[in-house]
Protein backbone atom coordinates (compact mmCIF):
# COMPACT_ATOMS: atom_id res chain seq x y z
CA UNK A 1 0.00 0.00 0.00
CA UNK A 2 1.40 3.37 -1.06
CA UNK A 3 0.70 6.26 1.28
CA UNK A 4 0.33 9.84 0.14
CA UNK A 5 2.69 12.53 1.43
CA UNK A 6 -0.01 13.93 3.74
CA UNK A 7 -0.73 10.47 5.15
CA UNK A 8 2.98 9.92 5.84
CA UNK A 9 3.21 13.25 7.65
CA UNK A 10 0.12 12.49 9.75
CA UNK A 11 1.50 9.06 10.59
CA UNK A 12 4.82 10.54 11.71
CA UNK A 13 3.06 13.15 13.82
CA UNK A 14 0.90 10.46 15.43
CA UNK A 15 3.99 8.39 16.24
CA UNK A 16 5.80 11.39 17.73
CA UNK A 17 2.77 12.35 19.85
CA UNK A 18 2.33 8.77 21.03
CA UNK A 19 5.97 8.44 22.05
CA UNK A 20 5.87 11.86 23.72
CA UNK A 21 2.82 10.86 25.77
CA UNK A 22 4.75 7.84 27.03
CA UNK A 23 8.24 9.20 27.57
CA UNK A 24 7.78 12.85 28.54
CA UNK A 25 6.23 11.92 31.94
CA UNK A 26 9.12 9.51 32.53
CA UNK A 27 11.59 12.27 31.70
CA UNK A 28 9.83 14.58 34.17
CA UNK A 29 10.25 11.96 36.92
CA UNK A 30 13.95 11.60 36.13
CA UNK A 31 14.50 15.36 36.25
CA UNK A 32 12.45 15.77 39.42
CA UNK A 33 14.66 13.27 41.23
CA UNK A 34 17.35 16.00 41.15
CA UNK A 35 14.93 18.82 41.98
CA UNK A 36 15.62 20.80 45.16
CA UNK A 37 11.86 21.18 45.70
CA UNK A 38 10.18 18.77 48.13
CA UNK A 39 7.07 18.56 45.95
CA UNK A 40 6.33 17.35 42.43
CA UNK A 41 6.74 20.91 41.17
CA UNK A 42 7.72 21.86 37.66
CA UNK A 43 9.96 23.40 36.42
CA UNK A 44 12.76 22.36 38.83
CA UNK A 45 13.84 25.07 41.24
CA UNK A 46 17.40 23.78 41.49
CA UNK A 47 19.73 20.79 41.27
CA UNK A 48 20.68 18.51 44.16
CA UNK A 49 21.86 14.96 44.89
CA UNK A 50 20.44 15.02 48.43
CA UNK A 51 17.42 12.89 47.58
CA UNK A 52 19.59 10.21 45.97
CA UNK A 53 21.70 10.04 49.12
CA UNK A 54 18.60 9.77 51.30
CA UNK A 55 17.14 7.03 49.12
CA UNK A 56 20.39 5.04 49.24
CA UNK A 57 20.38 5.27 53.06
CA UNK A 58 16.65 4.65 53.53
CA UNK A 59 16.03 1.41 55.42
CA UNK A 60 12.45 1.29 54.16
CA UNK A 61 13.54 1.47 50.52
CA UNK A 62 16.28 -1.15 50.94
CA UNK A 63 13.97 -3.57 52.76
CA UNK A 64 11.27 -3.09 50.13
CA UNK A 65 13.76 -3.75 47.31
CA UNK A 66 14.97 -6.91 49.03
CA UNK A 67 11.39 -8.13 49.49
CA UNK A 68 10.55 -7.43 45.85
CA UNK A 69 13.65 -9.29 44.68
CA UNK A 70 12.80 -12.31 46.84
CA UNK A 71 9.21 -12.35 45.60
CA UNK A 72 10.31 -11.90 41.99
CA UNK A 73 12.89 -14.67 42.11
CA UNK A 74 10.49 -17.06 43.82
CA UNK A 75 7.65 -16.35 41.39
CA UNK A 76 10.01 -16.62 38.42
CA UNK A 77 11.35 -19.99 39.58
CA UNK A 78 7.82 -21.39 39.93
CA UNK A 79 6.79 -19.90 36.59
CA UNK A 80 9.80 -21.38 34.78
CA UNK A 81 9.06 -24.88 36.04
CA UNK A 82 5.27 -24.92 35.66
CA UNK A 83 5.14 -22.78 32.51
CA UNK A 84 7.71 -24.97 30.74
CA UNK A 85 5.95 -28.18 31.78
CA UNK A 86 2.61 -26.84 30.57
CA UNK A 87 4.12 -25.76 27.23
CA UNK A 88 5.62 -29.20 26.64
CA UNK A 89 2.36 -30.92 27.57
CA UNK A 90 0.29 -28.80 25.19
CA UNK A 91 2.74 -28.86 22.28
CA UNK A 92 4.20 -32.34 22.44
CA UNK A 93 1.17 -34.44 23.44
CA UNK A 94 -2.39 -34.94 22.26
CA UNK A 95 -4.95 -35.56 24.99
CA UNK A 96 -8.56 -34.80 25.83
CA UNK A 97 -8.96 -31.25 27.13
CA UNK A 98 -5.65 -29.98 25.71
CA UNK A 99 -7.17 -26.72 24.49
CA UNK A 100 -8.90 -26.25 27.85
CA UNK A 101 -5.55 -26.59 29.61
CA UNK A 102 -4.05 -23.93 27.36
CA UNK A 103 -7.02 -21.65 28.03
CA UNK A 104 -6.77 -22.11 31.81
CA UNK A 105 -3.03 -21.36 31.78
CA UNK A 106 -3.60 -18.11 29.87
CA UNK A 107 -6.67 -17.01 31.82
CA UNK A 108 -4.92 -15.43 34.86
CA UNK A 109 -3.23 -12.79 32.70
CA UNK A 110 -6.63 -11.68 31.36
CA UNK A 111 -8.42 -11.55 34.70
CA UNK A 112 -8.50 -8.17 36.47
CA UNK A 113 -5.84 -8.06 39.14
CA UNK A 114 -8.34 -7.18 41.85
CA UNK A 115 -10.37 -10.30 41.06
CA UNK A 116 -7.27 -12.48 41.27
CA UNK A 117 -6.22 -10.74 44.46
CA UNK A 118 -9.56 -11.23 46.22
CA UNK A 119 -9.76 -14.89 45.17
CA UNK A 120 -6.23 -15.62 46.38
CA UNK A 121 -6.79 -13.72 49.63
CA UNK A 122 -9.84 -15.85 50.44
CA UNK A 123 -8.05 -19.05 49.47
CA UNK A 124 -4.92 -18.30 51.50
CA UNK A 125 -6.83 -17.27 54.61
CA UNK A 126 -9.03 -20.37 54.40
CA UNK A 127 -6.41 -22.96 53.48
CA UNK A 128 -3.16 -21.55 54.89
CA UNK A 129 -4.55 -19.62 57.83
CA UNK A 130 -2.94 -16.30 56.89
CA UNK A 131 -0.69 -14.33 54.58
CA UNK A 132 3.09 -14.16 54.23
CA UNK A 133 5.84 -13.61 51.69
CA UNK A 134 5.15 -17.09 50.32
CA UNK A 135 1.54 -16.15 49.53
CA UNK A 136 2.85 -13.15 47.60
CA UNK A 137 5.18 -15.43 45.62
CA UNK A 138 2.36 -17.85 44.81
CA UNK A 139 0.07 -14.98 43.84
CA UNK A 140 2.66 -13.53 41.47
CA UNK A 141 3.41 -16.94 39.99
CA UNK A 142 -0.21 -17.31 38.85
CA UNK A 143 0.30 -14.71 36.12
CA UNK A 144 4.09 -15.04 35.66
CA UNK A 145 3.51 -18.58 34.38
CA UNK A 146 1.78 -17.12 31.34
CA UNK A 147 4.81 -15.30 29.92
CA UNK A 148 7.03 -18.35 30.33
CA UNK A 149 4.36 -20.59 28.82
CA UNK A 150 3.89 -18.29 25.81
CA UNK A 151 7.61 -18.01 25.09
CA UNK A 152 8.38 -21.71 25.43
CA UNK A 153 5.27 -22.76 23.49
CA UNK A 154 6.14 -20.44 20.61
CA UNK A 155 9.71 -21.75 20.50
CA UNK A 156 8.58 -25.38 20.56
CA UNK A 157 6.16 -24.73 17.70
CA UNK A 158 8.91 -23.16 15.59
CA UNK A 159 11.55 -25.79 16.33
CA UNK A 160 9.42 -28.88 15.73
CA UNK A 161 10.48 -32.37 16.82
CA UNK A 162 12.92 -33.37 14.07
CA UNK A 163 16.07 -32.75 16.14
CA UNK A 164 14.71 -34.70 19.10
CA UNK A 165 13.68 -37.57 16.84
CA UNK A 166 17.12 -37.61 15.25
CA UNK A 167 18.72 -37.71 18.70
CA UNK A 168 16.52 -40.65 19.72
CA UNK A 169 17.36 -42.47 16.48
CA UNK A 170 21.06 -42.11 17.28
CA UNK A 171 20.56 -43.81 20.64
CA UNK A 172 20.33 -40.88 23.03
CA UNK A 173 18.10 -41.32 26.06
CA UNK A 174 15.29 -38.99 27.08
CA UNK A 175 17.40 -37.09 29.61
CA UNK A 176 20.37 -36.78 27.28
CA UNK A 177 18.17 -35.56 24.45
CA UNK A 178 16.60 -32.92 26.66
CA UNK A 179 19.96 -31.74 28.00
CA UNK A 180 21.86 -31.65 24.71
CA UNK A 181 19.13 -30.93 22.15
CA UNK A 182 15.90 -29.59 23.60
CA UNK A 183 17.30 -27.30 26.30
CA UNK A 184 19.66 -25.40 23.96
CA UNK A 185 16.73 -24.83 21.60
CA UNK A 186 14.45 -23.35 24.26
CA UNK A 187 17.16 -21.72 26.40
CA UNK A 188 16.71 -18.21 25.02
CA UNK A 189 12.91 -18.51 25.35
CA UNK A 190 13.34 -19.55 28.99
CA UNK A 191 15.66 -16.61 29.58
CA UNK A 192 13.27 -14.14 27.98
CA UNK A 193 10.27 -15.59 29.81
CA UNK A 194 12.14 -15.50 33.10
CA UNK A 195 13.15 -11.87 32.64
CA UNK A 196 9.61 -10.82 31.80
CA UNK A 197 8.19 -12.86 34.67
CA UNK A 198 10.57 -11.21 37.13
CA UNK A 199 9.71 -7.76 35.75
CA UNK A 200 5.97 -8.47 36.09
CA UNK A 201 6.40 -9.67 39.67
CA UNK A 202 8.62 -6.74 40.64
CA UNK A 203 6.05 -4.27 39.32
CA UNK A 204 2.88 -5.92 40.67
CA UNK A 205 0.86 -3.98 43.25
CA UNK A 206 -2.81 -5.04 43.05
CA UNK A 207 -2.36 -8.76 43.68
CA UNK A 208 0.37 -7.97 46.20
CA UNK A 209 -2.00 -5.77 48.19
CA UNK A 210 -4.36 -8.71 48.73
CA UNK A 211 -1.72 -11.41 49.31
CA UNK A 212 0.87 -9.67 51.49
CA UNK A 213 0.79 -9.75 55.29
CA UNK A 214 1.16 -6.46 57.21
CA UNK A 215 4.88 -7.07 57.69
CA UNK A 216 5.59 -7.71 54.00
CA UNK A 217 6.13 -4.62 51.88
CA UNK A 218 7.35 -4.77 48.31
CA UNK A 219 8.78 -1.75 46.52
CA UNK A 220 5.53 -0.86 44.67
CA UNK A 221 3.67 -0.99 48.00
CA UNK A 222 6.31 1.25 49.59
CA UNK A 223 6.03 3.77 46.74
CA UNK A 224 2.24 3.81 46.94
CA UNK A 225 2.32 4.23 50.71
CA UNK A 226 4.86 7.08 50.67
CA UNK A 227 3.83 8.92 47.51
CA UNK A 228 1.88 11.69 49.25
CA UNK A 229 3.63 11.73 52.62
CA UNK A 230 5.31 15.02 53.59
CA UNK A 231 8.95 15.23 52.50
CA UNK A 232 8.85 11.77 50.89
CA UNK A 233 8.00 12.87 47.34
CA UNK A 234 11.67 13.49 46.36
CA UNK A 235 12.73 10.03 47.58
CA UNK A 236 9.83 8.45 45.70
CA UNK A 237 11.02 10.29 42.58
CA UNK A 238 14.50 8.81 43.02
CA UNK A 239 13.14 5.27 43.43
CA UNK A 240 10.93 5.74 40.38
CA UNK A 241 13.88 7.08 38.38
CA UNK A 242 16.00 4.05 39.28
CA UNK A 243 13.18 1.72 38.25
CA UNK A 244 12.78 3.54 34.92
CA UNK A 245 16.47 3.12 34.11
CA UNK A 246 16.54 -0.48 35.37
CA UNK A 247 13.50 -1.38 33.26
CA UNK A 248 15.47 -0.81 30.08
CA UNK A 249 17.78 -3.73 30.90
CA UNK A 250 15.30 -6.65 30.70
CA UNK A 251 13.50 -5.09 27.74
CA UNK A 252 16.78 -4.67 25.87
CA UNK A 253 17.90 -8.22 26.67
CA UNK A 254 14.57 -9.69 25.57
CA UNK A 255 14.77 -7.76 22.31
CA UNK A 256 18.34 -8.93 21.74
CA UNK A 257 17.60 -12.62 22.19
CA UNK A 258 14.39 -12.35 20.17
CA UNK A 259 12.19 -14.06 22.71
CA UNK A 260 9.71 -11.31 23.43
CA UNK A 261 7.53 -11.50 20.37
CA UNK A 262 5.16 -13.98 22.01
CA UNK A 263 5.23 -12.65 25.55
CA UNK A 264 2.15 -11.31 27.24
CA UNK A 265 1.97 -8.93 30.19
CA UNK A 266 -0.26 -7.34 32.70
CA UNK A 267 -0.34 -3.74 31.59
Amino acid sequence: MILSTRAKILLRVAVVLGLAAIYVPLFVVLVNSFNTSRTFGWPPSGFTLEWWQRAAASEGVLNAVATSVKAGLGATAIALVLGTMAAFAVQRFRFFGRESVSFLVLLPIALPGIVTGIALNNAFRSLLGGLSLMTVIIGHATFCIVVVYNNVLARLRRSGTSLEEASADLGAGLGQTFRLVTLPVIRSALFAGGLLAFALSFDEIIVTTFTASPGVQTLPLWIFGNLFRPNQAPVVNVVAAVLIVASFVPVYLVQRIGGGESAGGRI
